[in-house]
């Protein structure tokens, strides 16, 4: 393409304002915002204002009519995801959809019948495994054989406890109270689509799975490939927001690891083990641009252990994202990161879901 894509932004909330808004001001001789949507008027005014975008709506379907726009950007509530999405397709626009690409496989399978009946590029939100750090631990990992055992660690502070600190987030004040709970019926329904009737707490893991850990699990499948089984899941806390669960290569076992906790930090990261070597992947805080990942090896050196640690450039992960999705569509090519890919983790999330319904507590 010789002209930069144009590009609606549908729902302007947090990730829009402080991450892909600059990371696309950043691109823009291949990115060209020309309209946003959100359903809060004070916030699509100051992220149409302080980005100079005139073409605001609160309705997605007339942004969709809007004839400035090739593709979008479906960054709303997760319950909207899927509905979105469809829209987007039918009236002819490619989409990246920030994670998850919806909450239910009914939602799954009905945005891959619509993605193959558009011929649009569609592509799911996973940074993380664009990250220079990852991909390269993608190519180390080829050359090691005999996996004894692989970890996936993610235990953060809130992001509020981050995001506070760096930035003032419009936030949509002026929305009634029964806008949220409508979110929170519409996000109840899916959530019981998704899993059946279940107690609060596998409710609240759910959702922590859909977010969070669609970055970590997503990112496992990707360097390991997909589990043959889940051979064990449980939730605890009073939220059920602290989760670990142990998966089946056959060979090793990978355990995990979550828990969102109080403490301003953010502690994630992949490590696998041979008998030779151990390979790390570090991850920082997507919500500081610029972070660049680590890649750590623990081999044995001629006087015991050799650690080497390589931090990569300081290039963000979603402006790798972005540029590989410029790509795509201006190759008309499928993105790694599909519908298909994003698929395989919510056939995990049930899979581990239903381990924890399961799972005994002693006390």
């Amino acid at each position: 393409m010789t002209n930069p894509i144009r590009l609606g932004i549908i729902g302007c909330g947090e990730v829009a304002q402080l991450i892909h808004l600059p990371t696309l001001h950043h691109l823009r001789s291949l990115f060209t915002v020309t309209a946003v949507c959100d359903v809060s008027p004070k916030v699509r005014d100051a992220v149409g204002t302080r980005w100079g975008v005139m073409d605001r709506f609160a309705d997605h379907h007339a942004l969709l009519a809007h004839g400035e726009i090739d593709a979008v950007l479906v960054a709303n509530p997760n319950p909207f995801h899927a509905e979105t999405a469809r829209d987007a397709m039918r009236a002819g626009k490619h989409v990246m959809i920030e994670k998850p690409m919806c909450m239910t496989l009914a939602e799954a399978d009905m945005l891959l019948a619509e993605e193959q009946a558009s011929g649009r590029v569609v592509q799911v939100g996973y940074m993380r495994r664009h990250a220079a750090a990852f991909t390269e631990a993608k190519q180390s990992l080829q050359s090691m054989t005999d996996i004894r055992l692989a970890r996936v660690h993610a235990v953060i502070g809130r992001n509020a406890l981050i995001i506070g600190e760096l930035a003032d987030v419009v936030r949509p004040t002026d929305l009634p109270p029964s806008s949220a709970e409508a979110l929170r019926t519409a996000a109840a329904e899916r959530t019981v689509a998704a899993i059946g009737s279940a107690p609060e707490t596998l409710q609240s893991a759910y959702a922590l799975l859909l977010g969070l850990s669609s970055h970590d699990l997503s990112a496992m499948r990707d360097l390991l490939g997909v589990p043959a089984r889940v051979l064990y899941a449980a939730s605890r806390g009073v939220d059920g927001r602290a989760i670990s669960a142990a998966f089946d290569y056959g060979g090793f076992v990978c355990q995990f690891e979550t828990l969102v906790d109080s403490i301003p930090r953010f502690d994630s990261h992949i490590e696998v083990y041979t008998p030779g070597r151990v390979l790390r992947v570090e991850y920082d805080t997507p919500y500081v641009r610029g972070i660049p990942g680590r890649i750590v090896t623990d081999d044995v050196g001629a006087d015991g252990l050799a650690r080497h640690t390589v931090r990569h450039a300081w290039k963000d992960s979603f402006e790798i994202e972005w540029r590989n999705f410029h790509d795509n569509v201006a190759g008309n090519r499928r993105p790694a990161m599909s519908l298909s890919d994003a698929r395989e983790d919510l056939v995990l999330f049930r899979e581990m879901i239903e381990c924890m319904r399961h799972a005994v507590t002693f006390r």
